[in-house]
């Protein structure tokens, strides 16, 4: 190779050289990541829609009631039916059973054996009432659901006579009240019902407290849809079947002001008030939307208690509520007791066409319409003065 071609190859290498290019950095430092993406908001959710409370004044139901029951006694001596009672509520279990409760008041006790909470100077005339405790049965048969245990008769076999009807009663699935604090509450139809019995004796819910009894109903008010009370007051015998509106005594015992006490029940919360105890049917009426009947006799005793005359006839008293316990509409079926048999329904009308015009009587315009069938019905009347009695 000569000198020239060595220099020119020389320069094209330089050249070469010189046009070659550097290999790119490679960057360590990570690019800043991208902003999120802007998603549109949720819809808001729909407002939920708020649930009305049931209008219960559109909800019925009925009560039965009756008033005083025995249905026999083997104390001192056997005074018990032929057929152990059976058959004895059988003519009238047809309209006790219909109702959605049926409520009596249990003279005397249920229990099996036991000494007498009293002393008689003559055993012949001994008013003491001591009924099997089997006997509980035929009351359920009939359709009872709730019996009153607040009368002068619950304790004849002490306080321990009383309890033991209470077992009786609860073991059967049937409700009670009449002992001191002891009130029945049940759920029928969708309502919440409680039934306060009250009455003049002993350890009982005491009626002649009228303040306390005021307050009992309205607890009982603030938490149950219906309020039943029963009460045992008034004086007894055929000639006591008019309201006296005045304080009782039956043999220096004081037996209450039967007006007023109801009233009170009624202006403290009571839906419906049933009374007994006076051995005859009195009057009944329409106060503030409520129904009160102020007795209703002697329903079915077989022994011990007259049943001669007025003190034979009883209504059942059927009557329909609605949820917000205002008087709806009655029915008056009315029965007669002819011994040894229990009570039949009578097609004289008797105990309806007595309780009308007792109740005519008494309050001018009860504020409720009679009509020939025995139906009752609500019909508007002057606004009552609880404290005045003032009817007319």
């Amino acid at each position: 190779m000569t000198r020239t071609t060595q220099s020119a190859a020389a320069l094209v290498l330089v050249l070469v050289a010189g046009c070659a290019t550097s290999p790119p950095e490679i960057s360590t430092t990570r690019p800043d990541p991208a902003p999120p993406a802007v998603l549109p908001a949720a819809p808001p959710e729909p407002p939920v829609a708020a649930v009305p409370e049931p209008d219960i004044s559109t909800r019925r139901i009925t009560i039965a009631a009756v008033g005083d029951m025995m249905l026999g006694t083997d104390y001192p001596e056997n005074h018990l039916p032929d057929d152990d009672g059976v058959s004895f509520l059988a003519a009238v279990t047809p309209v006790l059973s219909a109702a959605d409760i049926a409520f009596g008041n249990l003279e005397g006790v249920l229990v099996d054996g036991g000494e007498p909470g009293k002393k008689c100077s003559n055993p012949k005339a001994c008013y003491l009432f001591r009924s099997p405790s089997r006997y509980v049965e035929h009351f359920k048969a009939a359709g009872f659901d709730v019996l009153s245990l607040a009368n002068n008769h619950a304790r004849d076999f002490g306080e321990e006579g009383r309890l033991a009807s209470m077992q009786a009663l609860a073991a059967a699935g049937l409700h009670h009240s009449g002992l001191e604090g002891d009130f029945a509450s049940m759920t029928v139809n969708g309502l919440r019902i409680a039934v306060l019995a009250f009455a003049v004796t002993k350890n009982s819910n005491m009626m002649l407290d009228y303040e306390l009894a005021k307050v009992t109903v309205k607890e009982h008010a603030a938490s149950h849809d219906i309020v039943l009370v029963s009460f045992h007051g008034g004086a007894e015998g055929r000639d006591v079947t008019h309201v006296p509106f005045a304080e009782e005594e039956y043999f220096g015992e004081p037996r209450g002001d039967v007006a007023k006490f109801s009233r009170m029940m009624v202006q403290a919360g009571a839906d419906l008030v049933i009374g007994h105890g006076p051995h005859v049917v009195r009057a009944m009426e329409n106060y503030n939307g409520r129904l009160i009947a102020y007795s209703l006799g002697n329903f079915a005793t077989y022994y011990g208690i007259s049943v001669e005359g007025i003190k034979g006839i009883a209504p059942i008293l059927v009557v329909t509520l609605n949820g917000n316990g205002e008087f709806v509409e009655g029915q008056i079926h009315s029965t007669i007791q002819l011994r040894p048999d229990g009570p039949r329904i009578d097609s004289d009308h008797r105990a309806f066409r007595l309780m009308r015009d007792l109740s005519i009587e008494d309050f001018g315009q009860p504020g409720i319409a009679f009509g020939a069938d025995g139906s009752l019905l609500p019909i508007a009347r002057k606004p009552v003065t609880p404290e005045s009695f003032e009817f007319n």
